[in-house]
């Protein structure tokens, strides 16, 4: 993650990665199937070791744990636009997905409970696919500085258009 922030790109050749990290490439081959793949992982560890755990911690008000995510992303900006935009841009979106995903179904059974699960699958991988594109949108293209609160007003300007409206209000104040 270092040198991707540094040189502010993912074309680093694996040999400075393994240098950095004082391992061999064997080593890095054994746990990894390219450096994609390694790129992907450390933007995952990222996620789960930094941002998940303050959103558990936050409160149960959707603002709040928006912004919670849009501060990490923000904080976060230089890594996750280099590996948004470079070689290991597919697998880094599949990483992401995945993640956010998983609680994107928690949300779609509680807010859908007559769904079939294969179409609480689609629908939240639709839902995931979406903010992950306004989120995207925001690190890639956004305005220096980036400010949290207008990935915030994005996302929960869509929310209540893609839930039903007798929806009970402490579900809907989660992070989709």
């Amino acid at each position: 993650m270092r040198l991707v922030v540094e040189r502010e790109t993912t074309d680093i050749a694996v040999t400075d990665i393994t240098d950095a990290a004082d391992v061999s490439r064997k080593l890095l081959y054994l746990h990894f199937t390219d450096r994609e793949g390694l790129l992907a992982a450390a933007a995952a560890d990222l996620v789960e070791r930094e941002l998940l755990p303050r959103v558990d911690e936050s409160p149960d008000e959707l603002r709040a744990q928006t912004l919670l995510l849009a501060r990490h992303f923000a904080e976060r900006r230089v890594f996750y636009r280099a590996v948004l935009t470079g070689s290991c841009a597919f697998a880094m979106a599949g990483t992401l997905n995945a993640l956010f995903g998983s609680l994107n179904r928690t949300l779609v059974r509680e807010l859908y409970p007559d769904l079939d699960e294969p179409t609480v699958a689609d629908l939240a991988a639709f839902f995931t696919g979406g903010a992950s594109l306004l989120l995207d949108t925001w690190l890639i293209d956004g305005a220096d500085p980036l400010r949290p609160e207008d990935l915030a007003d994005r996302l929960l300007r869509v929310a209540p258009v893609l839930t039903p409206t007798g929806a009970d209000t402490p579900e809907r104040d989660r992070l989709p």
